[in-house]
């Protein structure tokens, strides 16, 4: 697989070379978030790019969550850590969620601009510790809500992590058992209510998990319930080790900013109002 992989390298760059100029003429590359003209089909200008919030140091030893200017020595643990132990190893969140990065999801997932999938990946990817034998897996989607979405935002950027030598993408370790719920607008109580039993690890991603370190990814982490069941899921099934990756991460305080509804433009005719609320809250 390695070497077919490495025959079609070269043949990539030269479509891409050779057929790059005739798409940039026939459809001009803009930013996927304000519009504006850059230079390459993929990326963002540069007004966007300086919006863009990556989470600083210091940060909670548990979970990642960045203190600030509060002069906190390392180590320390936050609040929420404190009140409820993770069950998790780590949060590796490439942005914090904000007008920019809750544009990119919305282009991303429901304007299906699945192009945007190495440019997003590869921010998560900076996060991560150095590449290492380890296992990707995808928070799954509900058959139902896979069908008509066509993809599984998760796995795609699983994907490209593992074609960045981040790990062994295992795309049906866990599924989704029944349909939950959109979780945009609920408590947090709520959410663990919805998800409670709707995630299990399958019988082919059992023997795979047990005594390996995952990484488990998806687009938008928000109150965390979803990744939580997953976060079990895996432990039970013998996991060593769980880090969520996430493109975006939503902290307690920017919560309500989540529920404003996005620019009509990103959305189909046919995109339900629940996607309104919280990209990402599948």
């Amino acid at each position: 697989m390695s070497g077919a992989m490495s025959t079609l390298a070269p043949a990539r760059r030269f479509l891409a070379e050779t057929l790059g100029p005739l798409v940039d003429l026939i459809y001009p590359p803009r930013c996927p978030v304000c519009g504006e003209a850059i230079a390459q089909q993929v990326g963002l200008c540069s007004t966007c790019w300086e919006q863009l919030e990556i989470p600083s140091e210091p940060g909670c030893a548990r979970c990642q969550r960045p203190f600030g200017a509060s002069g906190l020595e390392a180590g320390a643990i936050c609040l929420p850590c404190m009140k409820d132990p993770p069950k998790h190893d780590g949060i590796a969140a490439a942005t914090l969620y904000n007008d920019v990065s809750r544009r990119l999801v919305l282009a991303f997932k429901h304007g299906r601009r699945i192009a945007l999938t190495p440019m997003l990946a590869r921010l998560m990817a900076a996060r991560l510790p150095a590449p290492a034998d380890r296992l990707i897996v995808p928070v799954p989607l509900h058959r139902g809500r896979l069908w008509y979405r066509g993809f599984n935002q998760a796995a795609l950027l699983g994907r490209s992590l593992a074609a960045m030598g981040h790990g062994t993408l295992l795309v049906d370790a866990l599924v989704r058992t029944k349909r939950t719920p959109v979780l945009g607008g609920l408590g947090a109580k709520a959410r663990r209510r919805a998800v409670a039993g709707a995630i299990r690890v399958s019988r082919h991603g059992a023997k795979a998990v047990k005594g390996r370190s995952v990484i488990l990814v998806d687009d938008v982490l928000t109150s965390g319930a979803t990744s939580q069941a997953c976060v079990a899921a895996l432990k039970r099934a013998g996991a060593t080790s769980v880090v969520i990756c996430c493109f975006a991460r939503v902290l307690d305080g920017d919560r309500s900013a989540t529920m404003s509804a996005p620019p009509p433009v990103l959305l189909s005719e046919s995109e339900t109002p629940e996607t309104t609320k919280v990209p990402g809250a599948t």
